[in-house]
């Protein structure tokens, strides 16, 4: 299994076009929505400037990024390759195919969070004690686990030619309603009361929450665990479906 790890590590850093829009994609957007704010520019209801803010949302857009979008194509065209059906004539068992998946694209995830803090210090001057950078990086990455598994759920659901449609309205989705590329309090009141719910808000919420210096919002914590029994009890059924067809 660690062999398979490496493998598609190595692949991820092999493909210049994912590592654009994981890696350098979200320090751009950063760069274009904050990059003339100034400190005093605050977005309402949540404490914080603009700039720190989209320093959470476009990190946590970019593991977004990494984790759902790289996973659905590749799995979908495994299986439609026979690569899938290859691997389960081996010792490997199929938990360790998906448990390989989502360590390979969480470790590519990595990289995405800390660009955004860079630019964001460098470019923003932002500045936090050290525990909380730390307490940043490791909530968001973490937080990534959960849409890895949904983007390993995509990738049983749909096929080689279906996968990336539905990946791109599920990715687009969640990044404009969870307000990741806007803030959430712009909305109008429904379309707030409805991203309040979404994976994506409580996902930049408990970043947010650690840029205060509080403790996660219970809400947010819980509606991580939720979602990511959800998704990852999808994948696993997908998954046991899937070789049952094989």
């Amino acid at each position: 299994m660690n062999s398979l790890i490496k493998l598609e590590i190595t692949r991820a850093l092999r493909n210049k076009k994912f590592l654009f829009f994981s890696v350098i994609y979200p320090s751009v957007l950063f760069l274009l929505i904050a990059g003339q704010s100034d400190t005093s520019a605050m977005v309402d209801g949540t404490g914080l400037n603009l700039a720190a803010f989209m320093m959470v949302a476009m990190a946590s857009f970019g593991a977004l990024t990494a984790v759902l979008m790289g996973n659905s194509e590749r799995i979908a065209k495994e299986r439609e390759s026979g690569w899938v059906r290859q691997l389960r004539l081996t010792p490997l068992p199929g938990r360790g195919y998906v448990f390989a998946k989502t360590a390979s694209a969480a470790v590519v995830s990595l990289p995405s969070i800390v660009v955004v803090f860079v630019v964001a210090a460098l470019f923003k001057d932002v500045r936090y004690d050290a525990w909380q950078w730390l307490a940043l990086t490791v909530a968001i990455w973490a937080g990534s686990l959960c849409f890895a598994a949904l983007g390993v759920a995509i990738g049983y659901l749909a096929s080689g030619d279906a996968v990336r449609p539905i990946t791109m309205i599920v990715y687009f989705g969640l990044s404009i309603l969870g307000g990741l590329w806007m803030p959430a309090t712009t909305f109008p009141d429904w379309l707030q009361n409805i991203s309040k719910w979404m994976p994506t808000h409580a996902y930049a919420g408990i970043g947010q929450a650690i840029e205060l210096g509080d403790a996660p919002h219970a809400k947010d914590l819980a509606l991580m665990v939720v979602y990511f029994l959800l998704f990852a009890g999808g994948a696993a059924w997908m998954y046991r479906k899937d070789t049952l067809k094989a």
